[in-house]
């Protein structure tokens, strides 16, 4: 894992331009917003001509009436404001790519694996104040039967996986390399992957026995394990063997479903990545993987309402690298959830409030409430109406800094 020190050099040698607008506030400076109609996450109800302030990274209050004096201050002009987006399934990489999401409105992103540690040293730049960034969870390198080979150039010490992650103490030991860089959940392959044409989605990887290895290893850290599913047996073994949350879970039954949600199991079905898979370009434009999604996607589409029928806690996830030639968005999925059935308080609501539950941060991000992170973003339209509008941020403020601001698209001398 490269130093911070190592880490900043980079930010620099990148530019300004990927950390900063001209809007841009400093760490620890305070911000108010004016005139804002403030979208409650939580009811639905919408508070128009409110002034949000914001210190130290922080909401200090919601309210009626002027900004305290000497706080710098943006005038919303009855823009509609929520909490910033939460994507629960990245592979975001280099620092273009957070800025992309960023951009998109998302303001908390949970890694979904990726190579070199990237995520730790992304996390790092934004706590320290370098970046203005999305906070993020880290994964790490996801554990499978057989893990990227450049992680063995950063953690020379764990060679002996480099043969396969194929026994429960290799496991253990895959789960030990991530957790002594820091990481917040571990990754792990319960079925095949839907990406790569000579796969098949439904295989299951690992049984339950060894996922549970897996679980156990991560609790001794505390650290809660996300399972990489689409084949009903291998997310039926997850479930039963205790991981946090089921990714994808295209082909899952009612009874795997009904299981999650009598063990508060979270779903992240990322639906907008599968029709990403249908379509040319994007981060997916290889001929046998559109044949592929033509099939998944009513499958996955059926699958989600019916789990959203049951019940089952339901999270927005991309599946993208954010790379430069990526389709898929948050604000995407939110809209797509409101086409399956969901009202656009409750899509929403699996954006902001249910997804950091997922992530263990329902008491600091989620809603737009004192005391909570300073992570918002500003849309035209009232989003419970035309949830749309979550695709065009104007505003986004992450950590209490701003991070793209379009509120004036007037031109000035």
């Amino acid at each position: 894992m490269k130093p911070l020190a190592g880490l900043l050099a980079a930010a620099a040698w990148l530019g300004v331009s990927l950390a900063a607008q001209p809007t841009a506030v400093p760490p620890g400076e305070s911000l108010a917003l004016v005139n804002a109609s403030v979208v409650n996450v939580r009811d639905g109800r919408v508070t128009p001509g409110a002034t949000i302030v914001m210190r130290a990274g922080r909401i200090e209050s919601v309210g009626a009436g002027a900004p305290p004096a000497g706080v710098r201050t943006l005038d919303l002009k009855g823009k509609y404001v929520l909490p910033g987006l939460i994507d629960a399934h990245t592979h975001a990489a280099d620092l273009p790519s957070f800025r992309r999401a960023l951009e998109s409105g998302v303001t908390t992103v949970r890694s979904a694996g990726v190579s070199n540690y990237a995520d730790v040293g992304y996390h790092q730049l934004v706590r320290s104040g370098a970046m203005v960034g999305p906070d993020v969870l880290t994964a790490g390198y996801h554990v499978r039967p057989q893990i990227a080979q450049e992680a063995f150039l950063t953690d020379p010490s764990y060679v002996d996986l480099m043969s396969g992650v194929t026994t429960i103490e290799k496991m253990r030991r895959a789960v030990q390399m991530n957790l002594g860089h820091g990481v917040d959940w571990i990754k792990i392959l319960a079925t095949e992957r839907a990406g790569t044409a000579d796969t098949d989605p439904r295989k299951q990887v690992y049984t339950e026995e060894e996922i549970r290895a897996i679980v156990q290893e991560a609790g001794t850290r505390n650290v809660p394990v996300e399972a990489h599913a689409h084949g009903d047996e291998g997310a039926m073994a997850a479930v039963k063997a205790g991981v946090r949350s089921i990714e994808h879970s295209t082909y899952l039954s009612d009874a795997t479903l009904q299981l999650m949600k009598d063990r508060g199991t979270y779903l992240d079905p990322t639906y907008t990545t599968v029709i990403d898979l249908t379509d040319a370009g994007g981060d997916y434009d290889v001929p046998a993987l559109r044949i592929r999604g033509e099939h998944m996607l009513p499958r996955l589409r059926d699958m989600v309402v019916r789990a959203h029928r049951l019940g089952v806690k339901i999270v927005t996830g991309t599946d993208t690298a954010y790379g430069p030639n990526s389709l898929t968005r948050i604000g995407q999925e939110v809209t797509h959830f409101v086409e399956m059935g969901f009202t656009p308080l409750q899509a929403i609501q699996s954006a902001t409030l249910v997804n950091a539950e997922l992530l263990r941060l329902e008491k600091s991000v989620g809603v737009v409430e004192p005391g909570y992170e300073a992570d918002l973003i500003a849309v035209e339209q009232n989003p419970l109406e035309r949830v749309v509008t979550l695709q065009d941020p104007l505003l986004v403020i992450s950590n209490g800094r701003v991070g793209l601001d379009r509120l004036d698209f007037g031109r000035t001398r």
